[in-house]
Order: structure tokens, then sequence, then C-alpha cells
């Protein structure tokens, strides 16, 4: 069941996405060659606890740290350790905050220094091909129509979106229906309405979609050793079109919402032309708080090497 969220319930979510995206930019500050990966976990889950949210990841199905960091070709769920970062590397890293019970979740690449041309263009197709997904997410259309915008713009470009992961529902919930795919038909799955709050979240390889788990049954690697990158947001489905709970207004392309202030009631909403204007959401139906239907019950574990099944990813 996708459940839809009340204005209430958005603006709690807004709180939790805002310690998402703050904590997105500290360590974006943070990271340089010579840095661990336990270094900014570390830096991750100070800032959220000091900023009265808890680390979403932490223990979520046995994962031991408050972050995910996944360097050059691994696609997702790095564990942070001792590794440290080089000059050339390329770093994802994913991350969820919860707030008065609602969950938010994000996530970004960035290079360790100067990198390649490759992995340049990889970054900046991969989030770009985010912000063409989010510019679908409105009420009328269909699932499939981010599904099918993401797919198009990275395969357009050369690279390929992995099909084992996708992004999914959030709230009360880490993972809540639907399911959302990075690759798709357009005009098919179900229709978007008001109050539906999404993890959209496309991850590209440079080559090959196809992926392997490690050893340590989280780390995701690329089948063929190629880079790959990873951008998610939050989203709510609004009256007006796509909001962002999870960014900090600058970063937001033009056309696209993001809360301009976790205290107000209102969106600011960037036009086209640059203006802003203020627009209330609507109140929505609430239609219950359970979980949606857990991915592995409908499909089961696909084998012991993974101890989370593809579709839901922190």
């Amino acid at each position: 069941m996708i459940i839809l969220k009340s204005r209430r319930e958005l603006k709690i979510m807004k709180k939790a996405g805002l310690v998402a995206a703050n904590t997105t930019r500290i360590l974006r500050e943070a990271i340089a060659p010579g840095v661990r990966t336990r270094d900014l976990d570390i830096i991750a889950e100070d800032y959220m606890r000091k900023s009265g949210a808890y680390p979403a990841f932490k223990g979520y199905r046995g994962f031991p740290a408050s972050i995910c960091t996944s360097i050059n070709d691994q696609v997702v769920h790095g564990i942070p350790g001792d590794r440290i970062l080089k000059e050339g590397d390329i770093i994802s890293i994913d991350l969820g905050t919860i707030l008065d019970g609602f969950y938010s979740d994000t996530a970004f690449t960035v290079g360790v220094g100067e990198i390649s041309e490759e992995a340049k263009r990889l970054l900046a197709v991969t989030e770009e091909s985010l912000w063409v997904g989010i510019r679908q997410a409105r009420p009328g259309r269909r699932l499939g129509d981010i599904s099918s915008a993401i797919q198009g713009y990275v395969e357009a470009h050369g690279f390929s979106v992995v099909r084992d992961f996708v992004g999914h529902g959030i709230g009360r919930q880490m993972h809540e229906e639907p399911q959302v795919p990075n690759f798709g038909v357009a005009g098919s799955g179900p229709v978007l309405k008001p109050g539906m709050t999404l993890a959209i979240e496309p991850m590209v390889n440079a080559g090959g979609y196809e992926v392997i788990v490690a050893p340590d049954n989280w780390t995701v690697f690329t089948s063929d050793g190629s880079l790959s990158a990873h951008f998610e947001h939050t989203v709510a489905i609004t009256v007006d079109g796509p909001v962002v709970l999870t960014s900090i207004d600058e970063e937001v392309p033009r056309g696209i919402a993001v809360f301009d202030d976790y205290a107000k009631d209102k969106v600011a909403v960037k036009r086209a032309d640059g203006s802003d204007e203020d627009s209330d959401f609507d109140d929505v139906e609430v239609r219950g708080h359970g979980p949606g239907v857990a991915y592995e019950a409908r499909r089961g574990w696909r084998n012991k090497a993974r101890s989370q099944t593809r579709g839901e990813i922190p």
C-alpha cells in the first residue's frame, strides 16, 4: 500500500531532510585525500545526534555504521573503516536520518582531489539524471515516467543504470511502497498523487549494469570493475509538483521546489525564470502508517550472499 502523507507529516519529514542536507554539506567539506572513511562516519553521526536526529542506517538490518561509503567500483553499501581516500578516487556517500518518527534518505558522489575526465562525466550525468527523474514526479503522471526518464538520459550518454537496486517510498519506514526503479516504461506503474514521498536514487555504472556482492554481505561492486556513481533525494509530490526534502535551496535547479525553512508553512518555489513564489501544500488524505509490503515477502531472498534484497537499499 502506498501511504500518502498529510501536510503535518510532510513538515516533519522536511525537518529530517534538513538534517540530512546539512550532514551532506559537512561531509562534502571533509572529503579529501588522506581522510579515513571511518572518520567521515564519525563526523556524520556526531552532527545528526547533535541536531536531534538519529542515524537511520545504524543497525538497520545489522548495518554497522551511520553512513555508507562506496569508493570507485563500489556501487552502494560500502562500510566505513580504515580505508584512506586517495587523490583521484570517487566516493559515494549514502545517509539517512530519523526525526520525530520519520525518515529521510539522500546520497551523493564526489571526487577526491583531481579526478579523471571519465569520472567527471559519470558524476555529472548521474546527478543530472536524478533531476531529470525528479521533474517527472508530478500528480497525474505515473511512476514509470520517472524510471523511463532516468534510464533514457543515462543510456543516451553511454552509461548504464543498475537493475538490482532501486529507489523506494519513504516515511515512517525507511522502505515503503512503491519501489522506484531507475529503468522502465513511460506511462506504466502507479499514478503519482499529492502526498506521496519517494526516495529517487539513480545508481549509474560507467560499464555494464551487472553487480556483485562482496563477502561482507553488504558492499556492492560493479561486475566489470567500472566506476559507479549514486545520487539521491527524498522528494514529496504536491499539487504544485515535486518538492525536494533533502536539499539546500541553492543546490536545486530552477523549476524544482525546495522547502526554504523547516519552521515555515510555505514552500519557496524556484520558477524557471529564477523568481520565487510561495505555495502552500494542500492537505492530503492519510491512509495509515504501516510499512509497505516488504520486498522480500513478495520475491524471497535471492541468495545467502545478499543480506538485503534488491529494491531495498538504505
